[in-house]
């Protein structure tokens, strides 16, 4: 098969990758680049473990073209980090409970930073809404929510990510 060559940036760092023109963006994301976190639950955009932000849009990275992401920048669940600590975002799902199995937790993570990014002081329902398509099958969601709106709290009382 043939490959096309390009370079990733993802998680602010540049991939010099060969991609193969039908290759998902998860795929590569995996197989390629080692990052883990995005999952692979249906494979077919109706769960959202595997979502990533691609120049900051969430999207299911098992449905997306590799070389559709290449012009953009991407971040997955690992560039949320910070010198290897966890975001206020990710703490938050820890200490309210939102990280059970840990399966949904990458793509629910994705969804709630680019939802607190572009609507910072959301309400419960902006919560819900942002969060569809992102299946958990552990939580029922309550805790999920109640840690997004701790998180968007936070950020705004101390001016933290």
């Amino acid at each position: 098969m043939t490959t096309v060559a390009a370079t990733l940036d993802v998680n602010g760092q540049a991939f010099p990758v060969q991609i193969e023109p039908h290759q998902t963006l998860l795929s590569v994301l995996r197989d390629d680049l080692g990052l883990t976190g995005a999952k692979e639950g249906c494979n077919d955009s109706r769960c959202g473990a595997c979502m990533v932000l691609v120049d900051g849009h969430p999207l299911n990275a098992c449905s997306y073209l590799a070389l559709q992401a290449a012009p953009y920048p991407i971040t997955t669940v690992e560039g949320l980090t910070s010198g290897g600590e966890l975001n206020s975002l990710q703490q938050t799902f820890l200490e309210h409970g939102a990280v059970q199995c840990g399966f949904c937790t990458p793509g629910m993570l994705m969804a709630s930073s680019a939802l607190l990014t572009r609507c910072p002081d959301p309400s419960e329902e902006d919560i819900r809404l942002g969060l569809a398509g992102n299946l958990c099958r552990c939580t029922g969601y309550a805790a999920i929510v109640e840690a997004v709106m701790r998180a968007s709290e936070k950020a705004r009382s101390d001016g933290s990510d």
